[in-house]
């Protein structure tokens, strides 16, 4: 949509003098709708003036009555604290809204937004196809079982996927993981690496793919264990320990496929 945007954390938000005013949308993310800290972030933006949306699980929760429109998930009760089900339907109902703005906005024509919401109707076939490399999956994580630290490494897109990724480990495994730009690995993580850390590479083909093919390099140098994710079909990657591969889909939202075998693998690595 070319309108310039910046994430915020809901509990730092109020404590920094934001600058917004009248002109500014706000989009509050929650599953539960009663995040106190993001409550508290949506009552700021609203005093200086902002339009407020929420996206949230829970309907007619707090931050939906105190936001100007809701956009629901309906992702259903949330049972566990791992969160995985939120975390995909809070990426698909920012792609729709991203949609919906970009067509209003006049940036997307009719051609490119039926493409583009064809995509995301494709996103279920695939993440099923993920879902039924369970057993591969579970293979790899019995060879890592006994590692107490691991690395998460993306550029762009995958960056996310990789902080995602890190959290399932530590939440469900109790094993000490940390998400990182792979541009940034030499500043701090690189010194970390050895044969007792496995490294998790989001390595999808896309504008990026020969950088984080040298940090997949960097990694091996130093007797890392590497567990790729790559683009089915993929024949290029060399020198990794293990590959997962993803179905191809657009950069834009390849995260709710990918997410997937990061989750399975923090859950069978938990499991054994």
């Amino acid at each position: 949509m070319k309108v310039p945007a910046e994430v915020e954390y809901a509990a730092e938000f109020r404590y920094r003098s934001p600058l917004v005013d009248k002109n500014t949308l706000v989009i509050a993310i929650s599953q539960s709708g009663e995040t106190a800290d993001t409550l508290g972030a949506i009552q700021e933006a609203r005093s200086r003036g902002a339009k407020v949306i929420s996206i949230c699980n829970v309907i007619d929760s707090s931050i939906a009555r105190d936001s100007d429109s809701t956009l629901y998930t309906v992702a259903g009760p949330e049972i566990g604290v791992a969160s995985t089900k939120a975390f995909t339907t809070q990426i698909a109902v920012l792609y729709l809204l991203s949609l919906f703005l970009g067509k209003k906005r006049g940036k997307i024509n009719k051609t490119k937004f039926a493409r583009r919401l064809n995509a995301l109707f494709e996103i279920p076939g695939k993440i099923e196809q993920m879902l039924c490399a369970g057993k591969e999956i579970e293979k790899i994580a019995g060879k890592y079982c006994a590692s107490r630290n691991a690395l998460y490494l993306g550029r762009g897109e995958g960056f996310p996927v990789a902080l995602e990724g890190a959290l399932k480990l530590k939440e469900i495994s109790y094993i000490h993981a940390e998400g990182y730009p792979a541009a940034e690995m030499k500043h701090g993580p690189i010194a970390l690496i050895d044969e007792n850390m496995p490294v998790v590479v989001l390595a999808l083909s896309g504008r990026r793919y020969e950088k984080i093919a040298g940090n997949i390099e960097e990694v091996k140098a130093r007797g890392g264990k590497v567990i790729a994710l790559a683009t089915e079909g993929d024949k290029t990657l060399k020198n990794v320990d293990d590959i997962i591969y993803i179905p191809k889909t657009s950069e834009s939202l390849s995260a709710m496929v990918a997410v997937v075998p990061l989750q399975l693998f923090a859950y069978y690595l938990a499991v054994k």
